[in-house]
């Protein structure tokens, strides 16, 4: 039987329940941390979520049960929680995507089990203008978070000579994302075009560390650029979200010299973040990740 209590969160008050069931078992991390998590991260994590339609990633069960991926907002949710319409490509139907606005909003879709976040690259009013080109950068074993820094740095060296500025954070997974800022007036199909090119560019210099394909048999020891992320019916893991994993790893933004710092020392760990770790970053940086909203930057051209 569900333990239900009340909680208020802002002007919102929520009944959730089961704080105490463990969602990942190998910490004892429940869904109350979870909860919590996304409570006291709420004003840092908004901005990322604010105007774009999110899939949700559902584990009620914590991260050793099942999950689903929920792109329609469920029907049951509560009135106050709106929805983003989005053109559904096979059919041409809007599909209404969860508007996650608030921090009620987060902690409503944390209690229904949601422990990941993901995002399209643009908001209302124009969701067909990315704000951003972005790079997942996926490591086929034995190649790790290790091999995908380098091919970040290498990323960041190229489009810094191309003069503009690019960020990165973890995936909270395996690998992690590059982030080319614009936040100008660019398509889709410009984006992905830029990243196809940018990426097959890299797998020609060095075809024995990149990949551009999404094939298995492909990608052993090797790290897989995928450009096809710049898509504007494809949603990305917003900037601290939880993960799915063992541990609550969360996909954190990084600053260059901690990469640089990771790769220096050959150690891994280095650009692994927690929970803990990520509120006492933002306590001590800030959102290292800002630029990615703010920063104004035209998609450059390259040439060939």
């Amino acid at each position: 039987m569900a333990v239900k209590e009340s909680i208020r969160v802002g002007n919102r008050r929520l009944e959730v329940s089961n704080l105490d069931k463990t969602f990942y078992p190998e910490t004892g991390f429940s869904k109350g941390d979870v909860i919590a998590y996304y409570r006291e991260m709420a004003k840092t994590i908004l901005p990322y979520l604010k105007g774009r339609p999110v899939t949700l990633k559902r584990y009620p069960d914590g991260v050793t049960g099942g999950f689903f991926y929920e792109k329609r907002c469920p029907p049951h949710r509560p009135e106050w929680i709106g929805t983003i319409p989005m053109r559904r490509q096979k059919d041409n139907k809007d599909v209404e995507y969860c508007a996650v606005d608030s921090a009620a909003a987060l902690v409503w879709a944390a209690n229904l089990g949601n422990l990941e976040l993901h995002a399209t690259l643009a908001r209302e009013p124009d969701l067909g203008r990315p704000l951003a080109v972005v790079f997942d950068l996926d490591p086929g074993p034995p190649a790790g978070i290790l091999e995908c820094a380098g091919i970040a740095v290498r990323l960041r060296d190229f489009f810094e000579g191309l003069g503009v500025k690019a960020l990165c954070k973890t995936s909270g997974s395996k690998g992690m994302q590059m982030y080319l800022p614009l936040n100008t007036k660019v398509t889709y199909e410009e984006t992905a075009g830029f990243a196809l090119t940018t990426a097959t560019l890299l797998q020609e210099q060095t075809p024995s560390l990149v990949v551009t394909k999404m094939k298995k048999e492909v990608r052993e020891g090797k790290v897989f650029i995928d450009w096809s992320q710049n898509d504007g019916h494809k949603t990305t893991v917003c900037p601290y979200s939880l993960r799915a994993r063992p541990r609550p790893t969360v996909s954190t933004p990084v600053s260059w010299t901690e990469v640089e710092r990771a790769l220096r020392k050959k150690d891994p760990a280095l650009l692994v973040f927690e929970t803990r770790d990520v509120m006492k970053r933002i306590e001590k940086h800030g959102d290292l990740f800002e630029p990615v909203r703010k920063l104004r930057q035209k998609l450059p051209k390259i040439e060939t």
